[in-house]
């Protein structure tokens, strides 16, 4: 069973031939010179990088740390920045990267706040308090709960490598969220782009789960190694995130087709063998 954000996803996939998702992060100290200068640096930048990349893309990802930072003023670019998708780009997938986790109450605030209040499709979530505590995300039917299972960052093995009933944490949160809390079909998981041989793993544990994968760009992630482990069977199942490598070049639009083509070409590889 594949939710409504889910099918969004898929649908955007096929619209724009594209895995790819850009993340907002967007940094005001390194924001170029001219939009520093503007009432509202974020919000400006981040338009202009939306209507960059918005063809060759099929999901944003503001990470809320870097509005966070700038207090109130931040979190109304923010609210600004979801304004101007949800206008200008309704068929674009949006994921909060907020890596929320609390006690279910504590949660119910953050659904309204993310999901009711910005209007974000999906969210990214901590396991570590179980499922009771996250059923507030889990019940909305309506949006997508992306759980953290294999992140990117070099020191993910602290935690995630340690044995649970003889097999490393990752795998069984993987086993678990497909298992039982993917019972409205409105799951995900974060698997990082820099653990291609743990990803493969995952998708054989879950294969109908879609993936967001960091890690790619800035943190040398392989993407014909991610597309070759993380595909589902229906050649898709992989939102692939790439930040500054996007945001920061000098030809944000021209970066983000050249990744998408390079997943693309590696899609077509991968359906060749």
């Amino acid at each position: 069973m594949k939710n409504a954000i889910v099918e969004k996803f898929n649908q955007r996939a096929d619209a724009a031939n594209s895995l790819l998702c850009v993340g907002l992060d967007s940094e005001l100290n390194l924001l170029p010179e001219r939009f520093q200068k503007f009432q509202t640096p974020q919000y400006d930048f981040n338009r202009w990088i939306i209507d960059q990349t918005g063809d060759y893309t099929a999901a944003f990802k503001p990470n809320i740390a870097f509005y966070e930072a700038r207090g109130v003023q931040g979190l109304i670019e923010l609210e600004q920045t979801m304004q101007y998708i949800r206008t200008e780009y309704p068929e674009i997938v949006t994921i909060c990267d907020a890596k929320r986790a609390d006690i279910g109450n504590t949660n119910r605030g953050y659904v309204e706040w993310i999901f009711d209040r910005m209007g974000f499709d999906a969210v990214t979530l901590h396991p570590y308090l179980g499922g009771e505590a996250l059923q507030p995300f889990l019940e909305r039917e309506d949006k997508a709960s992306i759980i953290l299972c294999r992140t990117s960052n070099a020191g993910a093995g602290e935690f995630q490598d340690i044995s649970a009933n003889g097999k490393p944490l990752w795998h069984a949160v993987a086993e678990h969220v497909n298992g039982k809390w993917n019972a409205r079909g409105n799951c995900m998981l974060v698997v990082g782009a820099t653990y291609p041989d743990e990803m493969r793993t995952v998708r054989a544990v879950a294969p109908d789960v879609t993936f967001l994968v960091p890690g790619i760009g800035a943190q040398g992630g392989d993407v014909a190694a991610v597309v070759s482990a993380g595909l589902d069977s229906e050649g898709k199942g992989l939102i692939i995130s790439a930040s500054r490598s996007i945001l920061f070049a000098i030809e944000p639009a021209a970066e983000a087709r050249k990744l998408r083509n390079e997943i693309n070409d590696a899609r077509s590889l991968h359906a060749s063998h």
